[in-house]
């Protein structure tokens, strides 16, 4: 997450730009008639919005500006598919907007780099693999799940020090050639808390992830032999 104050103001406009369109897309998109007749999902989009709210709030402040958290996203894309998703996010952003922890004018940049960016990797990898339509179920756990966690956390940091160098207000580390050693201590948390949930949710809930095709993932072995003669 990135104080307003690093950033110069059209690198500010630049995420509002992107974030607000994204959001009402993203609004226009969602499952509205499904949402408000189904109370399992208004349980799993509010349950939702409550996790991603604490997880963002256990951070690391920096005096720079700089804060330091997991990000999540990629668990709720393959929870609730991508429209639920953004709106999770946003609900979240409002939450910590409202505690002091998120400022106005830095929603639409840590929006890009926290909600879209997460959601859009995720979203893409998970389409990817139903493409291939595997039958491997660990297939879906980690090209869905541990894969798109660990990419979208060094994307994250990747753009967020491209903004930051636009904006050219912070002064770079001088250890920033280092920065590919260091990316792996932050790819892999990440990767461990979404696929570990994924993992958790194929297990015990596989009817709540709605990118998940249970019919071909948990069928039994057995089914496939008979088909066959």
């Amino acid at each position: 997450m990135i104080s307003a104050g690093l950033l110069t103001s059209e690198v500010l406009q630049l995420g509002w730009l992107v974030y607000g369109p994204a959001l009402l897309w993203a609004v226009w998109r969602a499952p509205w008639l499904e949402l408000f007749s189904d109370f399992r999902r208004q349980h799993l989009l509010f349950g939702t919005v409550l996790s991603l709210f604490l997880l963002w709030l256990v951070r690391r402040d920096f005096e720079s500006g700089l804060a330091f958290h997991f990000i999540g996203m990629t668990a709720v894309t393959l929870l609730l598919d991508w429209p639920l998703a953004i709106l999770a996010g946003a609900l979240a952003q409002l939450g910590l907007l409202a505690l002091g922890r998120q400022e106005l004018a830095a929603i639409g940049v840590n929006a890009l780099l926290l909600i879209l960016l997460p959601v859009w990797v995720a979203e893409g990898c998970a389409l990817l693999v139903e493409r291939f339509q595997p039958k491997n179920l660990f297939v879906y756990i980690f090209c869905a799940g541990f894969f798109p966690a660990a990419l979208t956390a060094a994307l994250c940091v990747l753009l967020g020090l491209g903004l930051l160098w636009w904006s050219g207000i912070y002064a770079m580390p001088p250890w920033l050639d280092d920065m590919a050693a260091y990316l792996w201590l932050v790819m892999f948390p990440e990767a461990f808390i979404n696929g570990t949930a994924i993992t958790g949710l194929v297990v015990f809930c596989p009817d709540w992830l709605e990118t998940f095709n249970r019919t071909r993932y948990l069928q039994a072995p057995w089914k496939d032999d008979e088909s066959q003669r």
